[in-house]
C-alpha cells in the first residue's frame, strides 16, 4: 500500500495505488454489481474484509440500479461505511455508459454528504470486468468528482485507491 500518494493542488483529491478495504476514511466505495451480495474484484474484496455482516445487510437493500447508490456499515473494515454503487458495463460508449458513470460517482458522493462522511475513497469503477475503457473511466471520475467538490464543499478528502499501474498511471496523469 505504500506507493507515492498523488495530491490534487486543490488538497481535496489524492490518489493511492493500493488496496480500498486498508484504507482508514469515513467510507469506501464498492464497485459492485446489481445483486449487491458480492462478486469477483473490488467487490469480492470488499465483501471478504467487511465479513459475513455486510452480505446479511446487502440481502435486505433490494440490489441496486446501475448508476444508482446505496450506504452500509463496514463492519470489519476500517471504514464506518461502504457506499456500494454499479457501474455500466463498456458497449462502446453508445448506450449511455458515460452518464451512468457520472452518476455512480455523483450519487456515491451525495450519500456520503447525506451521511455525514467527510473522507471518502473510491476504486476504479467499471474499469475490470465491466470493461469500461481506463483513459475515459479517469475523466469521468476526476471531471465528476471535481465539479461536486467545487459545487459541494463538505467533504475534507477523495482518495482514488487504485489497483492496477496502468489505472494509477491515467488518474496520475489527469491530477
Amino acid at each position: 500500500m505504500r506507493a507515492p500518494l498523488v495530491k490534487n493542488p486543490s488538497g481535496k483529491i489524492d490518489i493511492v495505488h493500493g488496496d480500498i478495504t486498508k484504507l482508514d476514511v469515513d467510507a469506501i466505495v464498492n464497485a459492485a454489481n446489481t445483486t449487491l451480495l458480492g462478486g469477483g474484484g473490488v467487490d469480492g474484496a470488499i465483501h471478504r474484509g467487511a465479513g459475513p455482516e455486510l452480505l446479511a445487510e446487502c440481502r435486505t437493500l433490494g440490489g441496486c440500479r446501475s448508476g444508482e447508490a446505496k450506504i452500509t456499515r463496514g463492519y470489519r473494515l476500517p471504514a464506518p461505511f461502504v457506499i456500494h454503487t454499479v457501474g455500466p458495463v463498456w458497449h462502446g460508449g453508445k448506450r449511455g455508459e458515460p452518464e451512468t458513470l457520472t452518476n455512480c460517482y455523483r450519487n456515491s458522493l451525495q450519500l456520503a454528504v447525506e451521511n455525514g462522511v467527510k473522507t471518502i475513497a473510491f476504486p476504479a469503477i467499471s474499469c475490470g470486468a465491466y470493461g469500461y475503457p481506463i483513459p475515459e473511466a479517469a475523466q469521468v471520475a476526476v471531471r465528476t468528482t471535481r465539479d461536486f467538490l467545487v459545487t459541494v464543499q463538505k467533504i475534507d478528502k477523495v482518495i482514488f485507491a487504485l489497483w492496477g499501474k496502468d489505472i494509477y498511471d491515467a488518474y496520475r496523469q489527469l491530477l
